[in-house]
């Protein structure tokens, strides 16, 4: 389920309360033993170590640290040719579903990023697809993204194609690490 909003177009995640740009790095989440902390009674909308049994799940965080901003699990999706999003979700302390003043802007869009880049590993130009939570958010997504809304397997779901792929990695920065854990 895609549930960031897409507020701020900026390379690094920007504080809130100071102004300051962040560097951010992609870190793989592997165990099933930390992800059990990330959960829907803590603001993270699903158990996301029960993800793992078909999802690569990526974390988005401060550089340098495990300070966990953003998650995503995706896996590649032969039939639409694209890597799909099973979920994405932003830290509570930046989802203002949880907050009234978010820490972090820029997660959503550096969490699509990550989606993009594993579209391009696994040879599908950036393509992704996926299953936003509303229909607000799908028609943002479609506004910014340039998504196209399919709606045939789930009433929202969408296909952002190659082109708004390379875009949407073009904006994000982040570092790649080999950290796993």
């Amino acid at each position: 389920m895609l549930t960031a909003w897409i507020d701020t177009f900026t390379p690094c995640l920007k504080d809130t309360q100071t102004g300051e740009l962040v560097a951010t790095e992609v870190i793989r989440l592997k165990r099933a033993s930390f992800l059990q902390k990330y959960n829907e009674r803590n603001g993270w909308y699903v158990s996301w170590d029960k993800l793992l049994a078909e999802n690569e799940i990526w974390a988005l965080v401060v550089n340098g640290s495990v300070d966990i901003q953003g998650m995503v699990a995706v896996r590649p999706d032969e039939a639409m040719a694209s890597m799909f999003v099973t979920w994405m979700c932003a830290a509570p302390e930046s989802n203002l579903q949880f907050t009234d003043k978010k820490r972090y802007e820029g997660v959503g869009g550096h969490l699509f990023a990550i989606a993009a880049k594993r579209s391009f590993d696994y040879g599908y130009d950036g393509a992704i697809s996926g299953f936003a939570a509303n229909r607000k958010l799908m028609e943002h997504y479609c506004e910014v993204f340039d998504a196209e809304p399919i709606c045939m397997l789930h009433p929202y779901q969408i296909f952002i194609p190659e082109t708004s792929g390379s875009q949407i990695m073009e904006v994000y920065d982040f570092d790649w690490t080999d950290e796993i854990i």
